[in-house]
């Protein structure tokens, strides 16, 4: 298992949260995610083995989030 946090760009709204949270934990291979609102960060667990890290930082930018970085551990 790995885990990814992302730093965003400045989350707008609430609703913000919600889209990104429901987009990760909806992804096959993530088994938790969550939004920290006010750091503008993502921090999710993941399996490797089937999603990649860089699918993950592509979902959230595709949702209109730029990523500014990332960075990904073993758990």
């Amino acid at each position: 298992m790995s885990k990814i946090i992302m730093k965003l760009g400045e989350l707008s709204c609430p609703s913000c949260l919600a889209k990104i949270e429901g987009a990760m934990t909806g992804t096959k291979g993530v088994i938790s995610a969550k939004v920290l609102f006010n750091a503008s960060k993502v921090k999710a667990e993941f399996d490797e083995n089937i999603v990649k890290s860089d699918e993950l930082v592509t979902k959230v930018e595709k949702l209109g989030y730029p990523v500014q970085s990332s960075k990904v551990t073993l758990v």
